[in-house]
């Protein structure tokens, strides 16, 4: 019996085709499967055919329907009849196409990956013929233009052939004198040769890419005897190839093409995800859509299945987020009831109230950030103090509890990291706040109340006073973690002993939204040498990632460590599509009217309304008028905190902060205006505090970059009146 395997970019586009043509593929490879490999060559009602004058002899075809085909690649032509062999099935597209397709493609494996790779080798051929059109001398009677420097002069040959960029595509970069020529031509390049020459450009050197690219890739075990390096390749290549094992795998598997990401882990991705065993805490980081949270959720079931018995929590910052890991974790487990049993999944915050609940036996009243405001305002007022109630509640949040200070001795020589209004040690002003701290304390202990942040607080302080009953986890799997507090940080501390894979970390500072600013080994979690860091985007294109990577442009952030700043730099896709559509309107109404035509647009391109996403800074009015706007339109719209499920049709409204951890093949960000980025009343004043200030500042940029980066394929940004500040160099470069 023969193999079979799909390629990704076929399993994620199965979706798009019609019913009778999936029926079709799924007849057919129920037939292929039933054959041996000299019965398919013999052609027994496959019509598996060979392609004519194609670049690789391997191409064939494959009939689906009367109108549809497959592209398939078929075995090495040394497989022997009595091998099995392994046929790929690169895409299902109409006849003619289908030809064509098979026509032009040639598949090779990576001299340093081993990988699969395909490419079309006319194409290529093509953009190597025109760059040299444009080395061609000038007539002697004309000036020559300069000679720019080339963009990979400083990368030899032999360098270029240990990283596995081969002939074919060498001859062509050896032309290229810009960056931009390399995005240009490079998604024709082979996957993992553009992602060599990605690097190479932006500075990274030879041996650093060989440690990026080839050692994570690299396959460990040699070809087997007998088993041809194309073969080897296949199963060498599982973020971009799934071999098939089973009708009822294949069945599945073409059911549920938008959930590619369980199968097609990057290598990058599954080396730290199956890592066997850490010594101890894990950070993993990166930008947007490069697969934290795949990793965290492959993660957890590494550990279930090395550690059978071992319980695991599973925690992140918002309800909406926890929500989305459980319904992902049950697709990644297939619904194993057993290991689901093992797997505790909540939020920090849920968790630390049920941990009071449970060993207190008392239920806190839980404070909202505006009636926590109005306490502090109170106090303020009553106290007559000099500060702002905003400069208050981040001076408790940010230096008392964030570091556990219970005594003015205490605080009247607590360092204060990240804020910068002058307060001398041992002076009257730090006695007259604490003064209020503990009118505060009175207060919300007087009536029950407390914030989640002091819960959290409340909870690490009974975890480590009890730990033969609070410790519930062996370990425990954080995603989202820039945003969590230092105390939030002590109470996931305590709930799983120090040990082996005890705490598996995953977060982006670039997405911190939130006013939180945590260095782990100041909390006790030390991850000095198990620090890992993925930069390939899988999914947004590069245009949408360039574009919202500019709003940060210049923007230091600190790193989740503490021990310094991190960097987008290498943060790269593989994807490419078209650039954002930016544009600003005279009015509001304006505005409205040209999303609803975006809308349309996309809509009339193929899109599922449950596919397109409308945020902007607040749901009040901006997005109660869009969703009316729609409805005037013909269509229907749903609000994201409302939680439709994958399969509620309708464009999904929300807020720029709800948009996090959520993903749409188009967005569209609306109001961005000069006082909603950034938000006046939410930034601290540079007279009071300039470095909490220049911290609220980047915390906004940051809520525009997270809601921007949202987009799979297609991004529209607006406002009406003035824009933002953050996007106003963006449009000088248009």
């Amino acid at each position: 019996m023969p193999h079979l395997a799909l390629t990704k970019s076929c399993w994620q586009n199965f979706e798009q085709l019609e019913k009778p043509v999936r029926n079709g593929v799924h007849k057919a490879m129920d037939k292929f499967r039933e054959l041996t490999v000299p019965q398919l060559h013999a052609d027994k009602g496959l019509h598996l055919e060979q392609v004519k004058n194609a670049a690789d002899p391997r191409m064939r075809t494959i009939r689906i329907t009367d109108f549809w085909r497959g592209v398939v690649l078929a075995p090495d032509p040394d497989t022997k009849d009595g091998q099995a062999g392994t046929f790929l099935l690169v895409d299902v597209v109409p006849h003619d196409e289908a030809y064509a397709k098979a026509k032009k493609l040639l598949f090779s494996v990576n001299s340093a990956t081993l990988g699969l790779e395909v490419r079309d080798v006319t194409v290529i051929d093509q953009l190597t013929k025109s760059m040299e059109i444009i080395e061609t001398p000038p007539a002697p009677d004309r000036t020559p233009p300069p000679v720019l420097p080339r963009l990979f002069a400083g990368v030899s040959d032999n360098d270029m052939q240990r990283l596995g960029v081969d002939e074919q595509v060498l001859q062509a970069v050896r032309l290229l004198t810009e960056h931009s020529q390399l995005s240009t031509f490079g998604p024709f390049f082979p996957e993992d040769q553009y992602e060599v020459l990605q690097l190479l450009s932006l500075g990274f050197s030879v041996d650093e890419v060989y440690q990026q690219v080839i050692v994570t890739r690299r396959p460990s075990e040699p070809v087997k005897p007998g088993e041809s390096s194309l073969e080897k390749a296949i199963v060498s290549t599982p973020n971009r190839v799934r071999v098939i094992t089973s009708s009822d795998e294949l069945r599945q598997a073409l059911e549920q093409p938008l959930i590619a990401w369980k199968t097609f882990l990057h290598a990058s991705q599954r080396k730290v995800a199956y890592h066997p065993r850490f010594n101890g805490p894990v950070q993993v980081s990166g930008g947007p859509g490069t697969g934290k949270t795949v990793v965290a959720l492959h993660r957890v079931k590494h550990l279930l299945d090395r550690y059978p018995g071992h319980r695991v929590l599973l925690t992140t910052y918002t309800n909406a987020l926890a929500d989305s890991l459980q319904e992902n974790l049950r697709l990644v487990l297939d619904d194993d009831a057993e290991r689901l049993e093992r797997v505790h999944v909540s939020t920090v915050n849920r968790m630390a109230v049920a941990q009071i609940r449970k060993l207190k036996n008392a239920s806190p009243s839980l404070l909202g950030d505006e009636d926590d405001r109005k306490i502090w305002r109170r106090i303020r007022k009553d106290l007559d103090l000099p500060w702002s109630d905003q400069f208050l509640v981040q001076e408790y949040r940010n230096v008392v509890l964030a570091q556990q200070i219970r005594t003015l001795d205490a605080y009247q020589t607590a360092d204060r990291p990240g804020r910068g209004a002058g307060l001398r040690r041992q002076s009257a002003q730090r006695e007259q706040i604490w003064g209020a701290i503990e009118r505060y304390h009175a207060e919300t202990e007087a009536v029950g109340t407390m914030t989640h942040t002091a819960a959290c607080q409340a909870a690490a302080d009974i975890a480590f006073g009890h730990p033969g009953i609070a410790v519930q986890y062996d370990h425990v799997v954080v995603d989202e973690a820039q945003d969590l507090h230092p105390a939030q940080w002590r109470f996931l501390r305590a709930v799983a002993p120090e040990g082996p894979d005890d705490l598996f970390i995953t977060g982006d500072p670039h997405q911190r939204i939130y006013d939180s600013q945590t260095s782990l080994s100041a909390v006790g979690i030390k991850v000095t040498g198990r620090s890992r860091r993925l930069r390939i985007n899988y999914r947004s294109t590069e245009e949408i990632l360039t574009w919202s990577t500019g709003i940060l442009t210049g923007a230091p952030i600190s790193d989740m460590s503490g021990n310094g700043h991190d960097s987008l730099t290498g943060y790269r896709s593989l994807l490419h599509g078209a650039p954002p559509v930016v544009t600003g309107h005279g009015t509001e109404a304006a505005e409205i009217d040209a999303l609803v035509k975006q809308v349309l647009t996309w809509c009339d391109a193929g899109m599922e309304t449950a596919d397109i996403a409308i945020c902007s800074r607040f749901r009040m009015p901006l997005l109660d008028k869009a969703a009316k706007a729609l409805a005037d339109a013909g269509i229907k719209s749903v609000k994201v905190d409302s939680r439709p499920g994958p399969g509620v049709p309708g464009v999904r409204l929300a807020t720029a902060h709800a948009m996090k951890g959520l993903e749409f093949r188009a967005v569209a960000v609306l109001g961005v205006t000069a006082k909603s980025f950034p938000f006046a009343p939410g930034i601290t004043a540079a007279d009071v505090d300039q470095v909490q200030h220049d911290s609220d500042i980047l915390r906004d940029r940051c809520l525009l970059f997270v809601a921007c980066t949202r987009a799979r394929e297609a991004l529209a940004v607006s406002w009406s009146g003035p824009e933002s500040s953050f996007i106003t160099p963006l449009l000088r470069k248009q």
